[in-house]
């Protein structure tokens, strides 16, 4: 019964050509974009440059580097060549003036906070959040005079009702982590702008390839390039881009002086890796998704399906608006409740249990006691995360294999 619903999807996905491609200089820049190799005798791999800090003919020009008024590396701290080779790729791919590579993804969000906001101010975070990043609003942010409102982002009226002369940043995930909440960039981005405040969205679920927030008004986007940008589960990265003015900011003050939370060149080099097949992986991410998505939406056992490429889904006229495809990220409820999803878990073969999304490898996780084990159980009532939410990452296996795995679990 389960191969006969498969092959029906499969054909469904195929006559309807679900994922749009997106335009072909995409797929170009990601290979191509800020190298040559003739600037590298020929290397077609650009090199690894290992060096902690870098040497000038004369005091006079290093001055000059460190006051700005020169171009060139002065210590990997602030820059390095190939993690500068990966921040100008990420710059073209995300539509913006520059971008910076950080050590993490929450070396990315914090870098860009702690230079942005001061004691007195406000930023208007959406409901749902990313664990750390809720952990970092309200547990770390909150105790230096910061003020932090949960506003559902999903209706762009609860942002205008509450935005104010203080607020500093508005800042969502789109869709969100981990229940797949999708919020209108443009509309959002409008109202923040007309109020003075920057735009900050988290575009590590759908990637440069499927969203670009800055065509639709945002001001900053931050990744986890441990995602999807890396793809291969063995790099831990983050990235924000912007204008060059902000990013110029965040470099010095946030990265520099504040976090350190710096990207090593090896980390830019794996990340540079992912980033070529980038649009290859994310149309197969997306296309298994819906596949699985639907299966899962249509068996008996499921409570609720949460993937913006289902009719259903609230956010699905948004998300098929700003979005080329709808990701490789699906959220679900059993009928038995958090039980039933531990359960589910545990009966599981080719699927892992691991935290963490974007790689080939289908992943599972349990967000309430892992990915958003830093809300109490109250925070996680209040702002959507339920205890029985399950959270799959869509791998690169065949979808025919994943849901053979997921229907042996669920029965």
């Amino acid at each position: 019964m389960a191969t006969k619903f498969i092959e029906a999807l499969v054909r469904a996905q195929q006559d309807t050509a679900m994922h749009k491609a997106v335009d072909h200089d995409f797929s170009t820049l990601a290979i191509h974009a800020g190298y040559d190799p003739a600037d590298e005798q020929g290397a077609l791999c650009p090199p690894l440059h290992l060096s902690s800090t870098f040497t000038t003919p004369d005091a006079q020009l290093l001055g000059d580097r460190f006051a700005g008024e020169a171009q060139g590396h002065i210590y990997s701290r602030i820059s390095n060549p190939t993690v500068a080779l990966l921040e100008e790729r990420m710059a073209v791919l995300e539509g913006a003036e520059a971008a910076l590579g950080t050590g993490s993804g929450m070396g990315a969000i914090s870098a860009a906070l702690w230079t942005l906001l001061e004691p007195g101010d406000e930023i208007i975070a959406d409901s749902t959040l990313y664990g750390c990043t809720f952990a970092l609003l309200n547990h770390g942010l909150a105790k230096f005079g910061i003020k932090v409102r949960h506003v559902d982002l999903s209706d762009p009226q609860a942002l205008a009702d509450v935005i104010s002369d203080k607020t500093r940043i508005v800042y969502f995930e789109t869709p969100a982590n981990p229940n797949m909440r999708i919020v209108d960039i443009a509309a959002i981005s409008a109202i923040a702008r007309a109020a003075g405040a920057i735009t900050l969205v988290d575009n590590t679920y759908a990637t440069p390839y499927l969203t670009r927030p800055i065509g639709f008004g945002a001001d900053l986007v931050v990744h986890s390039a441990t995602k999807y940008l890396g793809g291969h589960g063995d790099v831990v990265a983050g990235v924000v881009a912007g204008s060059k003015e902000l990013i110029d900011r965040i470099r010095m003050e946030g990265l520099k002086d504040m976090t350190g939370s710096v990207m090593n060149p090896f980390a830019a080099m794996l990340v540079l890796r992912g980033v070529k097949t980038l649009p290859l992986r994310m149309n197969r991410h997306s296309s298994s998704a819906a596949i699985i998505a639907r299966w899962l939406d249509d068996h008996a056992n499921v409570a609720a399906v949460h993937f913006p490429g289902l009719d259903s889904h609230a956010g699905h006229a948004i998300a098929r608006r700003q979005m080329a495809d709808f990701g490789g990220m699906i959220a679900f409820e059993l009928k038995g409740g958090k039980q039933a999803g531990l359960d589910l878990i545990a009966g599981l073969d080719l699927i892992h249990c691991a935290v963490s999304l974007g790689d080939a490898e289908t992943l599972i996780q349990h967000p309430a006691s892992m990915t958003h084990s830093t809300y109490t159980s109250e925070e996680r009532a209040l702002h959507g995360i339920s205890e029985g939410l399950v959270r799959l990452s869509i791998g690169l296996e065949a979808p025919e294999d994943l849901i053979a795995d997921l229907d042996k679990a669920l029965a």
